[in-house]
């Protein structure tokens, strides 16, 4: 995850992502900050969290542990369910993926039309080798998402402007 100043929402993702973790799917978080004043960094250290200040995406790509990543903007919840698909997902595929837009939480209708979704709405599940090959300096996560052909999981994704809203 990528964060500025947005301590509420990193502990709201970090508190789904347990799950995650009890059941073995989850093996670590990093988080790149991006100069935040606010107690991120304490959230972060609290969950177990690496806090990465300053980075190269190469360095931290490379000390993650698991062999695939799951990318994700602070504030999105990824919705029940998610755990036994993404692990079924990994276990049988090595294709991307994106989770299902949340149905209870949609744009307004305008903005919809005229504009379209960050990178990361839905969250990004990609194997790390994959990720490491398209990795260059100075590259946002976001980055990773944007030429990514997908796999749509059924689960759902809570996006992250709706624990801004």
């Amino acid at each position: 995850m990528e964060c500025h100043d947005q301590e509420t929402q990193l502990a709201q993702t970090l508190s789904v992502l347990v799950a995650g973790a009890v059941e073995g799917l989850v093996s670590d978080v990093s988080v790149l900050d991006h100069g935040s004043t606010d107690a991120s960094a304490r959230v972060a250290d609290a969950a177990g969290c690496r806090f990465h200040t300053g980075w190269n995406i190469e360095d931290v790509l490379r000390s993650t542990r698991g062999e695939w990543l799951f990318l994700i903007e602070p504030g999105a919840r990824p919705q029940i369910g998610w755990i036994d698909e993404v692990a079924e997902h990994i276990a049988l595929n090595r294709h991307p993926a994106r989770f299902s837009p949340s149905r209870n939480h949609r744009r307004p209708l305008l903005s919809r039309l005229v504009g379209s979704a960050k990178p990361l709405e839905q969250g990004l599940i990609v194997e790390k080798s994959k990720a490491l090959a398209q990795a260059r300096a100075g590259m946002r996560l976001s980055d990773f998402a944007k030429a990514q052909k997908t796999f749509r999981l059924t689960s759902e994704m809570v996006p992250a402007w709706a624990a801004r809203s």
